[in-house]
């Protein structure tokens, strides 16, 4: 059984009664709650814990970290940063929610600034699939349709990815890559876009069955870690004369 954390900084539960209301349990819970039907091995952690709830033992059994952050980012402790970090390179699998494209871990993955267009106005989003062929879209449509959401519009200052997923559109017209995969080191890092806030698109049973998939998906393989450093040749070497 895949060992699954769901990280939120947990600070609008705390102070907008709308959220309260659409998530009494935080989104760690609702997304918790339905990861745990899916059979995973699902623990929660939140910003104002000890380090953050993420401790070497945490993250050392973590084998799929979802991470969910907007208005707390700067206060991510770097020397946690740094283990997230770690841990994917090592295989960690990382999957990257909504306003979490300005987390710290996400941005030092991707070398970029990851800034972005956005506007609440209460839009239709229908989020294309793209490639109806990869594990992370199976059993989902031709697209995902939400009622109301954040609108994120291009450009979005990323990599480009090693695949694209998803592409939504947004009833005030614009476009966005809204389901994007990476390979770093020997971990697996995934962006998905849906899930401000006040809207209940964590209750959506595509998006859930998205994320199920993207934590199948993100699993660690067990792979030979690559050796570095000073080699012996593997070949006698002639002495040229």
């Amino acid at each position: 059984m895949l060992n699954v954390t769901v990280w939120n900084e947990n600070r609008h539960e705390q102070k907008n009664p709308k959220v309260q209301e659409v998530y009494p349990e935080g989104i760690h819970g609702a997304i918790a709650h339905f990861l745990g039907k899916a059979e995973y091995n699902v623990q929660t952690a939140t910003l104002d814990e000890p380090k953050h709830g993420l401790t070497k033992e945490t993250l050392d059994k973590t084998d799929v970290l979802l991470w969910w952050g907007h208005i707390a980012h700067e206060e991510v402790r770097d020397d946690v940063v740094e283990k997230v970090h770690q841990r994917v390179l090592d295989g960690m699998g990382l999957i990257v929610l909504h306003s979490g494209h300005f987390s710290k871990i996400f941005k030092k993955l991707m070398g970029t600034s990851c800034d972005l267009k956005w506007r609440e106005a209460d839009e239709k989003e229908r989020i294309w699939v793209v490639d109806p062929s990869h594990p992370i879209t199976e059993g989902i449509g031709e697209y995902i349709e939400l009622e109301k959401e954040e609108m994120y519009g291009e450009h979005f200052d990323i990599p480009a990815p090693d695949q694209l997923l998803f592409v939504s559109w947004f009833e005030g017209g614009e476009v966005f890559r809204s389901g994007c995969t990476y390979q770093r080191g020997k971990g697996k890092v995934f962006y998905f876009r849906p899930g401000h806030e006040t809207y209940p698109t964590y209750y959506n049973e595509d998006v859930q069955k998205v994320m199920i998939n993207a934590v199948q998906w993100a699993k660690p393989t067990e792979l030979p870690k690559p050796v570095y450093g000073n080699a012996e040749p593997l070949e006698l070497i002639l002495k040229k004369s």
